[in-house]
């Protein structure tokens, strides 16, 4: 998805991990997930950047869809589609 795109999605759920680092914002994404349906977007907040790498590599793992990631002021927002 363009970053445009991406600006414009209204996520099902919000997990905010601003201000941890590894593992902290993968761990806050492993058990949020489970709180939302097939289909729905989750979208994480982070201030670290490892996340940037670890989220889309743990989605695919897992069988849900990466859709991309936009950068604010000093933090990402990660966009994860859940698949199954």
């Amino acid at each position: 998805m363009s970053p445009e795109e991406l600006k414009n999605i209204k996520a099902d759920k919000v997990v905010d991990a601003r201000g941890t680092s590894c593992p902290g914002p993968i761990l806050a994404a492993k058990r949020a997930i489970a709180e939302i349906a097939k289909g729905e977007i989750m979208e994480v907040l982070s201030s670290d950047s490892g996340t940037n790498k670890d989220i889309p590599v743990w989605a695919k793992k897992m069988g849900h869809e990466f859709l991309g990631l936009v950068e604010d002021a000093g933090y990402w927002k990660l966009f994860v589609k859940r698949m199954k």
